[in-house]
């Protein structure tokens, strides 16, 4: 009974309008309220432990980077470069587009960032040399889904947490396949380009390519800096995020330049929102699975589940389709939040791997950014190019097929996530 009152007031709160949060947060007050023994007072105390997962640490401190480097000019380097590399392609400046996408998702950890870092500069070059509105749309909206799957990835982080999964190795599995991926979509932008005859720049000298590169440099290394100190041991993926943060403001501010010191407070201030908002959400959404635990839901589907005698494959069929319907209504993070603590175990029994649903997961995310009703990139775009929503996604939709294409990969093929995290790290023991 207090589970079917849980869902159902969680449902009722979503179609009263009622943000995520509040929803997620008042419908479990109301279950432990009406159904538990648990008092206000240990409600309190639940809300405070969810800030003693040090992974969480993280989420600010890649926040605060990503911004520092999106106001402070790196994603425009990292645009020059990407287009002296392979502008001179058939479809050039669209192939460059998501290789700048993937060295800003490098940095940023953020997929809505890295459409407006690299979309608010790409989208118009691209339409001054003759490129329809719609392609180029549709590549940028596609292509920021990668500020997710390579790391650094706030995704990440906050399954790692929900999961106690290591979050070292999950950055190292989302290398691979996000590297896949933007291939992916560079291939089928070359054959878009052909087909339809896109125009492309002209080729770069290697002493253009050399300034270019030397240019971006100082963003580039924030890249070795992470994963290089992660995998070096040098600091866990928290303190990397820290280094992050300091490491971006010195380049914007002190090497760069292009962020005063008097608009620092503003960036500051930038994350800070972000920030109690995405960690309002993660606050509430351990709220609500504290409640699915104590009702004994993960072990009650776990059960129902063997009982049903469900091969892996079946169950990480299940496992899409629910994420794939969850990403047309909410954000990440609380899909991950509410999802995980159910569908974890029951993967744990099944034998799959951890680290190998985390990025089925992250993938999934991936989808569900540039999927209505909440696509978040849809709206992004939307505002940088002034188009109506379902203009965007009609843009988005042919490139959603690469996504979906790669989701079955990265499902079925295993291997593509974990060879890079076992190669470094050695089998993970469970």
């Amino acid at each position: 009974m207090n589970v079917v009152f849980l869902f159902v007031s969680l449902l009722a709160m979503l179609g009263f309008g009622l943000p995520v949060a509040m929803a997620l947060g008042l419908s479990s007050i109301l279950t432990i309220l009406f159904f538990e023994n648990d008092s206000i007072a240990s409600l309190t105390l639940k809300f405070f432990q969810t800030f003693e997962h040090f992974t969480l640490l993280a989420i600010p401190f890649f926040i605060l980077a990503g911004n520092f480097l999106t106001t402070g000019g790196v994603a425009r380097r990292m645009i020059n470069f990407a287009i002296a590399a392979v502008g001179h392609l058939p479809g050039g400046l669209a192939i460059a587009s998501v290789l700048a996408c993937m060295l800003f998702a490098a940095v940023s950890g953020s997929s809505p960032a890295t459409v407006v870092a690299i979309g608010s500069i790409v989208i118009g070059g691209m339409l001054r040399i003759g490129y329809p509105q719609s392609f180029a749309t549709g590549v940028i909206v596609n292509a920021g889904t990668l500020g997710i799957l390579i790391p650094p990835s706030i995704t990440m982080v906050i399954f790692a947490a929900a999961t106690e999964t290591s979050v070292g190795r999950l950055f190292m599995a989302g290398v691979v396949p996000g590297i896949l991926l933007g291939l992916s979509l560079m291939v089928a932008i070359y054959i878009a380009a052909r087909v339809k005859k896109l125009p492309r720049q002209p080729k770069a000298s290697w002493g253009e390519l050399f300034r270019h590169f030397r240019d971006a440099l100082w963003g580039l290394l924030l890249i070795v800096i992470v994963m290089g100190g992660i995998y070096g041991g040098v600091f866990t993926p928290t303190e990397a995020a820290a280094v992050a943060a300091v490491y971006a403001f010195v380049i914007a501010v002190f090497v760069y330049g292009d962020l005063r010191i008097v608009e620092v407070p503003r960036v500051l201030l930038d994350a800070s929102r972000v920030t109690i908002m995405l960690m309002f959400i993660v606050c509430n959404a351990f709220l609500f699975a504290h409640v699915l635990t104590t009702a004994q839901i993960p072990q009650e589907i776990a059960r129902m589940i063997a009982e049903a005698q469900l091969a892996p494959w079946q169950f990480l069929l299940i496992v899409n389709i629910i994420l794939l319907i969850a990403g047309n209504f909410m954000d990440p993070a609380p899909i991950v939040l509410i999802t995980a603590p159910i569908l974890f175990p029951t993967a744990m029994h099944l034998g799959i791997d951890p680290i190998h649903l985390g990025i089925v997961y992250v993938v999934n995310m991936e989808i569900g950014l540039i999927t209505p009703p909440v696509g978040l990139n849809l709206f992004v775009a939307s505002g940088i190019t002034g188009l109506p929503l379902m203009a965007v996604l009609r843009a988005a939709l042919p490139w959603l097929m690469v996504l979906l294409g790669f989701l079955i990969v990265i499902t079925y093929v295993p291997e593509v996530s974990l060879w890079l995290p076992n190669l470094l790290f050695g089998p993970e023991i469970r």
